[in-house]
């Protein structure tokens, strides 16, 4: 784990300090779900997330140790992102997040299993 001088003892509250902003979750989702591993395939996501947010939240992500940056390409130097297995771990937390979303705001399924999306109805 990266060193970094937390708030709060609370472990939850440590947690939102990595991962509690607007983009953090959303970009391990669709590492994790969609397939996408490079920087403009994250910034073409739905949410349309700022390129310099992006790039500092990929740049946290690897700090902590859930992302791992591989450079598939030289000049320019080009990066591919992929979770590693303490990113991974997150995926029972985007499941959680998912179904309350689903249940109590109505939003879309994910299932990954078949790599499929739900809409909901409207």
């Amino acid at each position: 784990m990266a060193s970094h001088d937390f708030r709060s003892s609370c472990s939850i509250a440590r947690t939102l300090e990595l991962a509690g902003d607007k983009w953090t979750l959303l970009i391990v989702r669709d590492l994790m779900w969609h397939g996408k591993q490079t920087f403009q395939a994250l910034q073409d996501s739905a949410e349309h997330i700022p390129s310099n947010i992006l790039s500092e939240r990929l740049k946290r992500l690897a700090q902590w140790g859930l992302v791992q940056r591989v450079a598939y390409q030289q000049r320019p130097v080009r990066y591919a992102y992929h979770l590693t297995d303490k990113g991974k771990s997150l995926e029972p937390v985007l499941l959680q997040i998912m179904a309350w979303g689903h249940r109590h705001l109505g939003g879309g399924r994910y299932d990954p299993k078949t790599r499929k999306s739900t809409r909901p109805a409207g």
